[in-house]
């Protein structure tokens, strides 16, 4: 819609500073001539925005020039509060001000848009970590968010989980990931991922470094965690799975990109997976929902232990029965 599009160009704007036609439109993914029409109904309506021309020109506010947050649709509103969530902002040591930057978004937002905000932060609360998952330790996150903010070399003792298992590593940090209640640093040289609350001790060579240009953190996360899954399911099965059976992770994605419908209503599909040993206990826990066909190895193995549950649980009388 044209008027968030004009919002979204007043605080790009005012976030950003000069930004040229071209740029904008990249950031709106709307044509040139859009940003043009765009920029003249803003100063119609009486917004001071310039343009200025030649190499280092473009679109830019007049100094000192503000808006309040009234841009903001109900929605944004209440994403804006889902998103900040309390626990990790206090585990980077940034619990106040987050606390603040909200008191202030709050001030800023028109009454109805904030009674929708406070309705979320009422209603909503987010705990990432899973229920039977014991919360990691990690006395070292807020020097190592310290070092990300102002890039600074870190020498740290690393437990990994081969031998030798302490190892020396200096670290250049370029950003921090939270995945299922675990942080991750990402950095440099390499860059490499390290668990933060398996870092043992951790001191500041007190010289900063250059992160790379271009770095996404987001784009490295993707491909890296794309990687671990391709090194963590090395091996595969065939396996016919029931009506209304499903597997989760690669296994069940692979189900759903290959698996193919057998005449009696089951699904045939190959599957990546861990290992023979985690291949067995997960697929043990789908009972008779799920026949594995290949490897042999593996076919019998199940065999082997659905055997003995029967002559474990075949004879109906209770131990210590009549």
């Amino acid at each position: 819609m044209k008027s968030s599009r004009l919002v979204s160009i007043l605080l790009l704007l005012q976030t950003r500073g000069r930004l040229t036609a071209a740029q904008l439109a990249d950031e709106l993914e709307v044509s040139v001539r859009t940003v043009y029409r765009d920029v003249e109904a803003l100063g119609a309506a009486g917004v001071p925005v310039y343009g200025d021309a030649g190499h280092a020109g473009g679109y830019r506010l007049l100094d000192g020039y503000r808006t309040r947050l009234t841009g903001l649709t109900a929605a944004e509103a209440e994403t804006l509060f889902l998103a900040g969530v309390p626990g990790p902002a206090a585990e980077l040591g940034l619990g106040g001000v987050l606390a603040a930057a909200q008191l202030k978004v709050r001030a800023a937002l028109p009454a109805e848009l904030r009674a929708h905000a406070d309705r979320i932060s009422d209603r909503f609360h987010l705990d990432a970590p899973g229920w039977y998952a014991d919360s990691d330790r990690t006395p070292y996150l807020p020097a190592v968010a310290d070092a990300v903010w102002n890039h600074r070399v870190l020498h740290v003792t690393y437990r990994r989980w081969r031998e030798p298992t302490d190892v020396e590593r200096r670290l250049e940090p370029y950003g921090l990931v939270l995945k299922a209640g675990r942080w991750y640093v990402v950095a440099g040289p390499g860059p490499r991922t390290y668990r933060v609350d398996q870092i043992l001790d951790l001191t500041s060579a007190g010289t900063d470094f250059t992160r790379p240009s271009g770095f996404d953190l987001a784009a490295y996360w993707t491909a890296y965690q794309r990687e671990f899954h391709g090194r963590l399911h090395r091996d595969r099965a065939v396996v016919r799975l029931a009506p209304g059976v499903t597997l989760t992770g690669p296994a069940g994605e692979a189900v759903r990109a290959n698996g193919r419908p057998d005449p009696d209503g089951w699904t045939r599909a190959t599957v990546p997976v861990e290992s023979m040993d985690h291949a067995h206990g997960e697929f043990l826990r789908l009972g008779a929902g799920i026949e594995v066909l290949e490897p042999a190895e593996l076919r019998t193995r199940i065999a082997r232990t659905a055997a003995q549950l029967v002559e474990r649980y075949g004879n109906p009388a209770a131990p210590g029965g009549d």
